[in-house]
């Protein structure tokens, strides 16, 4: 059965009245008198034959079919706002905006970037190199590549690397007095750390590492810290101590020679935590993203991460 909506005039009113519980500031954002925005919420109540508002003096509340029905209309006029932002956007730009941590834009992204540019000279890319979570709408957003634990509600999200973290170092501790031939040997070592290994939850740390291969260091924080893992993999190159990272993140300079895996790659362990593309379900069908997830799909592939 239809059901035939109140004028959008109206829904729009109450929904910005209901936000700021303010007929005045609502008349401001919607750029129209408080007497016409009072009208229309008094429309609306007539149409639905009920009161949303409890109106004091000098103050406004929603009355509980008020609160019912603000997060419909919250939701349904972001919804409206974002379909008609990224319309504009995508019509008018060929800018792909991707949000990514800094670590794996260096460590990752930004290394393979040419073959992207290559198979799609058409689109032009702006990496935005955050830790910060996104608002897909406010910000302009188009992809956000994360690391976490998946759980990130109301967008779509599927797991780009599953996390294995390793020790990595310079290849220069791997000779002399205490060379890096066993995680016995660790003790005589900088055990570099970054901000995250101390402050997430549930995050890979050396403490963890540590335990399960079966080694007893006496002090796990007594190492150097730094504000992203791209500077504690970059100490542990200029062979200032041992970093623990993910092997996606290390395998390029290993392979250049920079580091390496002192205990080898099965010594690696797997970890909640993991590198994820996330992005609203909408954002699926905008060609674009579509390319650039079939580019990371194939890389990802081709480099056995």
């Amino acid at each position: 059965m239809a059901v035939h909506f109140p004028p959008l005039n109206a829904l729009r009113a109450f929904e910005s009245t209901a936000r700021h519980l303010s007929i005045k500031k609502a008349s401001e954002e919607l750029n129209v008198t408080p007497a016409a925005v009072s009208q229309q919420i008094k429309t609306l109540e007539s149409y639905l034959d009920i009161e949303l508002f409890e109106r004091k003096v000098r103050a406004l509340s929603l009355t509980e079919a008020g609160e019912q029905l603000y997060p419909f209309m919250e939701e349904g006029f972001a919804k409206l706002e974002e379909g008609i932002r990224q319309l504009h956007r995508h019509r008018h730009s060929n800018e792909l905006v991707v949000s990514v941590s800094p670590t794996f834009a260096a460590k990752w992204l930004l290394p393979r970037l040419g073959s992207f540019y290559l198979q799609y000279p058409e689109y032009r890319l702006r990496v935005d190199a955050s830790e910060s979570l996104v608002n897909f709408r406010r910000d302009g957003v188009d992809i956000a590549l994360r690391y976490g634990g998946g759980n990130y509600s109301g967008v779509h999200c599927e797991v780009l690397i599953p996390e294995e973290v390793v020790p990595v170092c310079s290849p220069v501790l791997m000779e002399g007095e205490h060379a890096l031939k066993s995680p016995e040997v660790l003790k005589h070592h900088m055990l570099l750390r970054s901000d995250w290994q101390t402050t997430q939850a549930q995050a890979p740390c050396w403490g963890m590492w540590l335990r399960a291969a079966g080694v007893d260091h006496p002090d796990t924080n007594s190492g150097h810290q730094f504000s992203s893992e791209a500077l504690a993999m970059q100490a542990a190159i200029e062979g200032q101590g041992v970093a623990l990272t993910s092997t996606a993140l290390a395998d390029l300079d290993v392979k250049a020679g920079r580091l390496v895996y002192p205990f080898g790659r099965e010594h690696n362990q797997k970890v909640a935590f993991g590198y994820y593309f996330v992005c609203p379900d909408s954002h699926l069908r905008v060609k674009k993203v579509q390319a650039f997830r079939k580019w990371m799909s194939a890389e990802l592939k081709a480099g056995g991460s």
